[in-house]
């Protein structure tokens, strides 16, 4: 089954979840050709930095507030250390 190339590697596009899905069903009763286990780890890969992508997406733009509402910092900034 020929599937078209995926079109937005940096959105968690459908199609490229459902050949993924597939192929684990496939791997897990039948088992995959060599071509089939090259094309799940592309799609896995593809699939993992667009996930990052998303995550850091969402973390630069999300800010840690105290009790009175003062922004902090951004939790994209968190892991650095304060100047000091």
């Amino acid at each position: 089954m020929k599937h078209h190339a995926i079109k937005d590697v940096n959105g968690l596009d459908q199609a490229m979840i459902d050949r993924i899905n597939e192929l684990a069903r496939k791997s897990k009763t039948v088992g995959l050709t060599e071509e089939e286990r090259t094309e799940q780890q592309r799609l896995r890969d593809a699939y993992r930095a667009a996930f990052r992508q998303s995550l850091i997406g969402t973390l630069e733009h999300t800010v840690i507030v105290d009790k009175s509402g003062k922004v902090l910092r951004r939790v994209a900034d968190a892991h650095k250390k304060p100047a000091e």
